[in-house]
C-alpha cells in the first residue's frame, strides 16, 4: 500500500530514540522529508545517521527542549523554514514517570505535565498555521494504555497521558474544518533503554527474547512489542492512507489494556 508519504514534511519530537527515531526512519523511508526533536544533540546525531543508512535520506536535527514554549516554536518554525512547509506533528517527547500519589511533588507535577501535556500543546499551536497554509495536515500525539485503566503507583504520568488523550480529541473536533486530522497512539510495553534496563535490572540471566515473553507482563499477544510496531500504525496514521480517520485513540499494547 502507498500511504502517500512523498513529499510531506514531518517533525517527530523525542526523535532521538526509541518509538521517535523508528517513527523518523518508518516516515523517511516511506518518502517524507523529517526533522526530529531532543535535548541531546549526540544522540540526534546517532539518530541521524542511522536514518541516513538505513533510508539512504538526511534528516534535520533540531536540538530543543518541548517543555519550553520558545524552544517548541523554534523548533517548528526551523522545520517549517528548511523544508518550505510543514505536513505532520508527531508529539513523542516523554519519559515515564510512576509513583504514589503521596510521594508526588508539585514540581515533578508540573515537570510532567509541561513535558508531556504542554509539550503536545506548544508544539502544536506552533505547527498548526503551517498545515493550514499547506491545505491541512495530521498531528498524533503519543499518549500511553495506562492511561485509560490506572493502576496504584502510577502517578503523575497516567494523569498527563489521560490530558493527551482528551487534547487529543478536542482538537480532532476543532480543527477538523481546516483538515487537519489529529489522533493518539496509546503505547503499553514497547522495547525501549528504559524496558531494557529493567530487564537487566530483574532478570539479567534471560534472553530479551525470554523475558519478552515472561507471563508476568499480562500480555495477550504474550510478549513486549517493538518499536517499529509502534511506528509503522504511528506512519499509518499521519498518512494519507488514514485520510478519514480523526479523533481516535489506537492501542499499541498487545490487547493489555483492552478495548476502552
Amino acid at each position: 500500500m502507498d500511504l502517500g508519504l512523498k513529499g510531506k514534511v514531518a517533525v517527530v519530537t523525542g526523535g532521538s530514540k526509541g518509538i521517535g527515531m523508528q517513527t523518523a526512519l518508518q516516515l523517511a523511508k516511506e518518502g517524507a522529508e523529517v526533522a526530529i526533536c531532543a535535548r541531546s544533540k549526540q544522540a540526534l546525531r546517532e539518530a541521524a545517521d542511522k536514518i541516513r543508512e538505513e533510508a539512504g535520506v538526511d534528516v534535520l536535527i533540531i536540538q530543543a527542549d518541548v517543555s519550553s514554549k520558545e524552544d517548541c516554536q523554534r523548533a517548528i518554525d526551523q522545520a517549517a523554514k528548511h523544508f518550505g512547509k510543514l505536513d505532520i506533528l508527531v508529539n513523542n517527547a516523554g519519559t515515564s514517570s510512576a509513583h504514589p500519589f503521596e510521594e508526588v511533588s508539585a514540581e515533578l507535577w508540573q515537570q510532567d505535565l509541561d513535558l508531556k501535556l504542554f509539550g503536545a500543546i506548544n508544539c502544536s499551536r506552533a505547527a498548526i498555521p503551517y498545515m493550514r497554509q499547506a491545505g491541512g495536515g495530521a498531528i498524533v500525539n503519543v499518549t500511553a494504555s495506562i492511561a485509560k485503566t490506572p493502576s496504584a503507583s502510577s502517578l503523575p504520568t497516567t494523569v498527563s497521558r489521560a490530558a493527551g488523550m482528551a487534547l487529543t480529541k478536542a482538537m480532532s473536533k476543532d480543527l477538523g474544518p481546516s483538515n487537519i486530522r489529529v489522533n493518539t497512539v496509546c503505547i503499553g510495553l514497547i522495547r525501549s533503554d528504559q524496558i531494557e534496563r529493567k530487564w537487566q535490572m530483574e532478570a539479567p540471566s534471560l534472553t530479551w527474547e525470554e523475558y519478552a515473553r515472561e507471563p508476568k507482563h499480562q500480555i495477550p499477544l504474550g510478549r513486549i512489542g517493538d518499536t517499529d510496531e509502534a511506528a509503522r500504525v504511528i506512519s499509518f496514521l499521519v498518512s494519507d492512507a488514514a485520510s478519514y480517520v480523526t479523533g481516535t485513540s489506537v492501542n499499541i499494547d498487545g490487547g493489555k489494556a483492552g478495548a476502552l
